[in-house]
């Protein structure tokens, strides 16, 4: 963020962020492709900034008036979030519209296997990983003020026709994979089944932040697709994640040997988070996942699409993500019929 960029929000801040003094530092965060991110230090203390990227913009991408309007609905409910300071919609100040929160201490944890954990560290890491995704599903949308936060209707069949367009709109080669896949979809949709919660959208281990010290959730991260819908979906995004390989880029848990380092295997994740929901199981779960890898590779697809076109926060490891869409697409077929 350039100098003069920064004044324009020490003032904007002055009068918009109670207690704040100016002068403001800025330093970007590495994580948060789609909406850059940056930790702001001043006088009064630390904040966190996270805005619009800049170029042109798919419709309904990059949301953050809805992150700002979300994370406020949870404050002081079981599920953890950063305290919402204020909301920008002038472009004038930074040519994109942002918001300031709290800045919440901890440590982000990236990859699954938890590398730096102890086996019981990795026990509790995940099962307070799955008491917050049964937390959010369980809140009454209209006691939080969300009632219109989603339009009504079969959320699959929605979400469905959200991203094959999303992903028609970046698309700069053809994918046997990624059309097959949609196909099916398509075919497969299942009728709603009235199951309508807030879904975070973006469900994953480094979207949580956890205390410095302890197994305790401090904070859920980047709610830009958040939205009302099937709760399953969320469910299925860890699901998804967890079948791909390890390590610092993928972040998966494929051919690791889950029992041994104290990592939950997917059907012992998914009957704690159904116990935790008070339900007696879930039917169609493989419709979900490979719904799930199908939703991802149209969000690599469009970060690739950022990055060739120079609008990415990161472009390079833009490049990198997006050339992840084949494989993405090809996991997609594979999960149809797993999962019961």
């Amino acid at each position: 963020m350039q100098a003069a960029e920064l004044a324009r929000v020490a003032d904007w801040m002055e009068t918009h962020v109670p207690g704040f003094h100016g002068p403001v530092r800025a330093e970007k965060f590495d994580q948060g492709q789609s909406n850059p991110t940056f930790a702001l230090g001043s006088p009064s203390g630390r904040y966190v900034l996270r805005r619009k990227p800049s170029g042109q913009l798919l419709k309904s991408a990059h949301a953050v008036d809805r992150e700002f309007r979300v994370q406020s609905a949870l404050a002081g409910t079981d599920v953890p979030v950063p305290k919402m300071l204020a909301l920008c919609e002038d472009d004038e100040v930074l040519g994109t519209m942002f918001y300031v929160m709290e800045h919440v201490a901890g440590r982000t944890l990236v990859e699954p296997d938890l590398p730096e954990e102890t086996p019981a560290g990795r026990a509790a890491i995940m099962d307070e990983m799955n008491r917050v995704l049964a937390a959010i599903h369980s809140l009454d949308p209209v006691r939080l003020g969300l009632s219109d936060y989603g339009a009504p209707g079969n959320y699959y069949e929605r979400q469905l026709a959200r991203w094959t367009r999303q992903y028609r709109a970046s698309e700069t080669e053809r994918q046997p994979d990624m059309e097959a896949l949609i196909a099916w979809l398509e075919r497969a949709l299942p009728e709603d089944d009235g199951q309508r919660s807030l879904v975070h959208g973006d469900f994953r281990l480094d979207n949580l932040l956890f205390a410095s010290e302890g197994t305790a959730c401090r904070a859920v991260l980047d709610w830009e697709l958040s939205t009302l819908g099937h709760p399953h979906a969320d469910l299925a995004g860890v699901l998804m994640q967890w079948q791909l390989p390890p390590g610092p880029v993928a972040r998966g848990l494929a051919g690791v040997d889950r029992a041994a380092l104290g990592l939950p295997s997917d059907e012992d994740f998914v009957a704690a988070y159904c116990a935790r929901r008070g339900i007696d199981g879930i039917e169609g779960l493989g419709f979900c996942v490979a719904f799930a890898f199908f939703r991802m590779a149209a969000i690599l697809q469009g970060v690739r699409k950022r990055a060739l076109d120079g609008t990415a926060a990161n472009p390079e490891k833009g490049l990198k993500l997006g050339a992840y869409v084949p494989k993405f697409a090809s996991l997609g077929l594979e999960a149809r019929h797993g999962y019961g």
